[in-house]
């Protein structure tokens, strides 16, 4: 069957609109606008129940106008940054030590794993009775967060290293340094970068949930005082705001991870 110019020019485009991700997701938040208006006029619902779009943005131009939203949004942030800091920082560590001892890692798996089992909602109260209401808590709850997922995939990484490949630096007399340097960290940085995306997606869960057990300040307790107000409009504008937080944290990683893997690219062009 011989395809006409018209079924052709439609192909064409949609094939371009396949590749530009910024025109999809600018398309994808539009329809999603336009059923949310659609869905409010339908069923004719209140305010405080499900208000419109437009209701939402003209919370948002007020909370951002009085330096509301920025103050809880900048203390999230904060928190989310240092608990990033921590949890990558510990569970990178950690990892790495596990993979030079199996040992260790037996004797600690059992209790690795048992303590993901545990919901961070049952875990974060203790933490805010042991260390306050305060910023230490909230980073506490958010390095936990992020902290296995990060240690799982630092671990596989390390592990997955092509066994001859430690013989080719033996065979030269490289230091464990070198190793570590000129082999390990290459070789497990794939692995290590997709559980990085993971741990920043999850580190915006564990900040909100300290916040929502107990604070004065940060999106979650912009979403108690939106609540407790039946100002839903306002808990909208805080969701809003942390889905662009957590959506910017993983765009980050994923830059990262195609700058520091360009070589990766470079291999499979070859």
């Amino acid at each position: 069957m011989k395809e006409t110019p018209s079924s052709t020019i439609k192909i064409d485009f949609w094939q371009r609109l396949s590749r530009n991700r910024m025109l999809l997701t600018l398309l994808s938040v539009l329809l999603f606008l336009l059923i949310w208006q659609v869905l409010v006029s339908a069923l004719n619902l209140p305010g405080f129940i499900l208000p419109s779009p437009a209701e939402v943005g003209r919370k948002f131009l007020d909370v951002l106008r009085t330096g509301l939203l920025w103050r809880h949004f900048s203390a999230t942030l904060g928190e989310i940054l240092l608990g990033l800091l921590f949890g990558v920082s510990a569970a990178t560590l950690l990892g790495y030590a596990l993979s030079k001892s199996p040992l260790a890692e037996r004797l600690l798996s059992p209790f690795l794993v048992g303590s993901q089992s545990i919901p961070m909602a049952a875990i974060a109260p203790l933490l805010v009775i042991w260390f306050g209401p305060g910023l230490l808590s909230k980073v506490l709850i958010c390095s936990l967060t992020v902290f296995f997922p990060v240690l799982v995939n630092t671990l596989v990484g390390l592990r997955d290293v092509p066994p001859e490949l430690r013989e080719v630096m033996e065979s030269l007399r490289a230091s464990p340094a070198q190793t570590l340097r000129y082999l390990e960290i290459p070789a497990a940085l794939p692995v290590f970068l997709g559980g990085l995306r993971v741990g920043a997606s999850l580190s915006v869960i564990g900040a909100i949930v300290g916040e929502l057990v107990a604070s004065d300040r940060g999106l979650g307790f912009l979403i108690n005082v939106g609540r407790g107000q039946y100002d839903t409009a306002l808990v909208f504008v805080a969701v809003i705001c942390l889905v662009i937080l957590a959506a910017s944290l993983y765009g980050f990683v994923l830059l990262l991870e195609n700058r520091v893997l360009s070589w990766q690219t470079w291999r499979k062009e070859v």
